[in-house]
């Protein structure tokens, strides 16, 4: 009986170690946490490419536009240039500045930009509208054989040569002249065509 139980407790022993080899032979070893670490990717601090704003444009004048850029802390722009389409024709490339014209346009803002050693580009599109002013009246119709304030001189069409005329307050044909044109001064009148009456 003690020799039977010798071998069982034997048998146990042995089937326990068997047991223990195995568990070990199939953990597999844990890789280093740097071996298996995602490195992200830093992202570059931002530019901010600004609109430009439309502007307003007197008779033939252009209105200069410029890149306006602004850098986060850390950030040197190296270049900063304008692109300007109208339609399908190219107006400028890769201009500092650009004098337009009256129009619509597409204005493509391009930034070259360093951080550290490391190079960047970034770029914008916009529609900008260059509007012509309004042009400033000259001239106001009248009222019967008055002008309205603000347009005291008076033209017509007057003796026997039909000639053009202006008359100014204080003259001699003033009062009783009906004006065909009413003009603010007589500076207006002579670019429409208008002489000054001799009395």
């Amino acid at each position: 009986m003690k020799s039977l139980t010798r071998t069982l407790t034997a048998l146990a022993a042995a089937a326990s170690i068997a047991f223990s080899g195995a568990a070990v032979a199939v953990a597999a070893p844990v890789a280093p946490a740097q071996a298996i670490a995602v490195v992200a990717a830093k992202k570059a601090p931002a530019i901010t490419i600004n609109k430009i704003a439309n502007k307003t444009v007197k008779g033939s004048n252009k209105a200069t536009i410029k890149p306006s850029v602004k850098a986060a802390k850390g950030v040197k722009v190296t270049s900063k240039v304008l692109t300007v389409k109208q339609g399908k024709k190219t107006v400028a490339k890769n201009k500092a500045s650009v004098a337009l014209k009256a129009g619509t346009y597409k204005v493509t803002t391009k930034v070259t930009y360093k951080v550290g050693k490391k190079k960047f580009t970034a770029s914008k599109t916009q529609t900008l509208v260059i509007k012509k002013a309004a042009a400033k009246k000259s001239w106001a119709a009248p009222k019967g054989k008055s002008c309205p304030a603000g347009f005291p001189v008076k033209g017509n069409q007057t003796g026997s040569n039909k000639e053009w005329k202006y008359h100014v307050p204080g003259g001699q044909f003033y009062k009783r002249t009906a004006p065909e044109q009413c003009f603010k001064n007589t500076s207006d009148a002579r670019k429409a065509g208008y002489r000054a009456s001799k009395r």
